[in-house]
């Protein structure tokens, strides 16, 4: 618990949780957008047979 009041109580904490989360939401932005990419290429492959 105490480690929690901490992270965000503090300024190097609650840097470090924006980072996190930052860094997360940056990971899950290109997961998205390399599968729509690479089903659009596949897509692309198949029309072209």
């Amino acid at each position: 618990m105490r480690l929690l009041v901490d992270l965000f109580s503090s300024d190097v904490g609650i840097l470090s949780a924006a980072v996190i989360i930052f860094m997360l939401g940056m990971g899950g932005f290109y997961l998205r957008y390399f599968l729509k990419h690479m089903h659009e290429d596949e897509q692309r492959a198949a029309a072209g047979r």
